[in-house]
């Protein structure tokens, strides 16, 4: 089966936070307060994404408000952070949600995203993952994480669909 043809089934979307949305980096100001960037193009892009009806959740290693904060302005109901295990996180989703393994796509970055990947139809590495990471891959972006890989993964779900320009149309 091609990437498209896996990318039209996509129902739900894993993503990683810290190397997929953002370049990885973590920077803490001298009061203790962590700072993160994140892509504007990726977040219009999740934004199309759930115009299309396609769930979004987010899953960090790492606990964050910041992560909380980009949640909540893309309209990402669906986050959860500290998360050590994430293979079992993301079983339990799916057996609540009901979804089929290849209805979900799953992308990530590093080791700990090797589990999702395992439980999903389509896997999709950043370009500049791990080299464990690309190896259990489908495809690999063509952008950096925190660079508009995650736009790049819309688009390519979102076109496999149909979706694609019907959505520009309505783009806030």
């Amino acid at each position: 089966m091609t990437t498209g043809e896996k990318a039209a089934k996509i129902k739900v979307l894993f993503l990683d936070v810290d190397g997929v949305m953002t370049d990885g980096r973590i920077t803490i100001n001298d009061r203790g307060e962590e700072m993160k960037s994140f892509d504007v193009k990726d977040g219009q892009g999740l934004k199309l994404l759930m115009n299309g009806g396609i769930e979004v959740i987010l899953i960090s290693g790492r606990t964050s408000r910041v992560i909380e904060h980009r949640a909540n302005e893309l309209g990402v109901k669906e986050v959860y952070h500290g998360v050590s295990d994430k293979t079992t996180l993301c079983r339990r989703l799916l057996d609540e949600k009901g979804y089929d393994r290849q209805e979900v796509c799953c992308v990530g970055d590093d080791i700990p995203d090797i589990g999702m990947f395992r439980l999903s139809g389509l896997r999709i590495a950043v370009s500049d993952a791990a080299v464990e990471v690309r190896d259990e891959a489908d495809l690999i972006t063509n952008c950096r994480g925190g660079y508009g890989a995650v736009r790049e993964v819309c688009e390519l779900i979102l076109r496999s669909q149909g979706k694609w320009h019907e959505l520009l149309g309505s783009a806030p």
